[in-house]
């Protein structure tokens, strides 16, 4: 099952910024492009934004950290990021956080803590958080085991395009009465994203 650190957003705002503002949230943007040829600038351009609070700025310098592209790999500063922008109801970063938790990279491992954060990604429709969760909720890792749950994030992210979700979802079925399925089903089909 494949693991990945969901590295940069797509988009940034950058509507009211001052110009070096505006050149920062454009470099910053495109860090995971930048960094191979600008490192220092693209590092201190999302610093810059993130010191003033700036959510996604804040992520795109956590998955610097975490991956150590334009400064030295760092899980406890990536953490750190993570959270701020985690903080803020940041999905992506709420995703971020909690696969340091499950692997304990930069701070304790803790799967109860790491679950928490992928159920307020999921919560808001990120589907590779989904995912996790469902296999949170499969293996028993910081939640209670229940399948139930896990075919529901299973299908959930399946329903997203995820491969291996809709397998997990699958084999998880094997171990469910219909009427299990039948309850996964309906939860899946009933649940709405929360903002």
């Amino acid at each position: 099952m494949p693991r990945w650190l969901v590295p940069f957003a797509l988009l940034l705002a950058v509507a009211g910024a001052s110009p070096s503002m505006a050149g920062d949230a454009e470099d910053c943007a495109n860090a995971a492009n930048l960094v191979q040829t600008n490192a220092a600038g693209v590092v201190a351009a999302c610093r810059r934004l993130a010191e003033h609070g700036d959510a996604v700025a804040q992520n795109n310098l956590g998955a610097l950290y975490d991956s150590g592209l334009g400064v030295a790999q760092d899980y406890a500063e990536a953490a750190k990021w993570f959270r701020k922008a985690a903080d803020q109801g940041s999905a992506v970063a709420q995703n971020n956080l909690a696969i340091l938790f499950d692997d304990g990279k930069g701070v304790t491992q803790d799967y109860a803590v790491a679950a928490s954060w992928y159920r307020k990604a999921a919560a808001q429709g990120l589907g590779a958080a989904q995912f996790e969760l469902g296999i949170a909720y499969a293996k028993g890792q910081g939640v209670p085991q229940d399948d139930v749950q896990a075919h529901v994030w299973f299908n959930l992210a399946a329903v997203r395009g995820d491969r291996d979700a809709a397998r997990n979802r699958d084999v998880v079925a094997r171990r469910m009465t219909s009427e299990q399925i039948q309850q996964a089903e309906a939860l899946a089909a009933a649940w709405k994203p929360t903002p």
